[in-house]
């Protein structure tokens, strides 16, 4: 009998995986992490730079099923979070089969290589509000039950994962649970998802080291939350009794401008003296609204968020204040 409870993240070198690993950590975790091989290394663990000593990593590659038998079976994980995808959603629309390999079958894999050689795992699959599309219900939310109809290959590429989970669980009295998170952010998102880009751009824009910010639709509505609250949501749906799929979501919505006029507002700036809207940055199938109804995870966990959209985004501007070294 192991002291420890033992999870395995793959993607773990991501904004969500770092965040979940010192949240594991805290409880007293063994944490494993997958990492996929990459030639620039260097920034490969930066975001783990607080836990590194801590965590142990293996290489694999969702689209590599031998690669996640072999940690798969070595690591035995009691919890299994799978992180790991190409998740950009516009990058999905010029590598579509690539997001289909690593977002959709990847998923499968991985389902696999537990049933094979660790079928007692409790599995977090990570789906994604991006399955609704433009898909909402009545009262302008979206919820468990809103019907699927995705507008990227991202989407549809999480929709073959959130189902395929739900079949194995099904098929194989597996413990498998989906957890639908709307988009959530930090310091640590990548710089080419809107949030960020905005934050880092702006401050650089304050400092005179740039002049211009080149956005795409302005008009898009999100549900932001921060992925430290979100990664919380991830570890309450695995204490669950039984694998279920949640919603985990703020309630409340914001447009990329109000987005925009928050961040240039706060370094006294004034947003439309610098966002320039362009082509490239529009994807080929809009998705227009989202706002998620969390009710559902509220309910069995008792999970709120902590971090509002304005608190989220000042410890975003703040970090690229630090950053710049102003």
């Amino acid at each position: 009998m192991r002291e420890n409870k033992v999870a395995l993240i793959t993607g773990i070198n991501g904004q969500d995986g770092s965040y979940l690993a010192e949240l594991l950590l805290e409880k007293g975790y063994e944490v494993w992490g997958t990492v996929k091989r990459n030639s620039v290394a260097e920034n490969q663990t930066a975001r783990l730079d607080n836990v590194y000593s801590r965590i142990k990593l293996e290489y694999a590659d969702l689209t590599d099923l031998a690669s996640l038998v072999r940690v798969i079976a070595k690591v035995q994980p009691d919890e299994l979070y799978n992180l790991a995808a190409q998740s950009h959603v516009r990058i999905s629309f010029d590598q579509p089969l690539y997001t289909a390999n690593a977002t959709g079958i990847g998923t499968l894999n991985v389902l696999e290589a537990v049933r094979l050689v660790s079928p007692q795992t409790k599995i977090y699959q990570a789906s994604s509000s991006e399955m609704f599309g433009n898909s909402i219900d009545n009262d302008r939310f979206q919820r468990e039950t809103t019907p699927m109809n995705p507008v990227s290959p991202y989407g549809c590429a999480k929709v073959f994962a959130y189902n395929i989970s739900r079949n194995y669980r099904n098929s194989y009295n597996m413990f498998v649970s989906n957890g639908i998170l709307f988009n959530h952010e930090s310091p640590r998102r990548g710089t080419n998802f809107v949030t960020n880009k905005v934050c880092k751009e702006a401050v650089k824009i304050k400092l005179g080291l740039s002049n211009v910010l080149k956005l795409g639709n302005l008009d898009a509505t999100r549900d932001w939350g921060h992925a430290k609250d979100y990664v919380y949501a991830m570890w309450l749906i695995l204490q669950q009794d039984k694998p279920d799929d949640f919603v985990c979501s703020t309630g409340i919505s914001h447009s990329v401008q109000q987005l925009c006029e928050y961040v240039f507002g706060k370094l006294d700036l004034d947003w439309t003296d610098y966002v320039k809207q362009d082509e490239k940055f529009l994807r080929p199938e809009e998705l227009h609204d989202l706002k998620g109804d969390c009710s559902k995870l509220v309910k069995a966990t008792g999970w709120e968020h902590e971090y509002t959209f304005e608190s989220m985004l000042d410890e975003m501007i703040e970090y690229w204040k630090d950053y710049y070294g102003k």
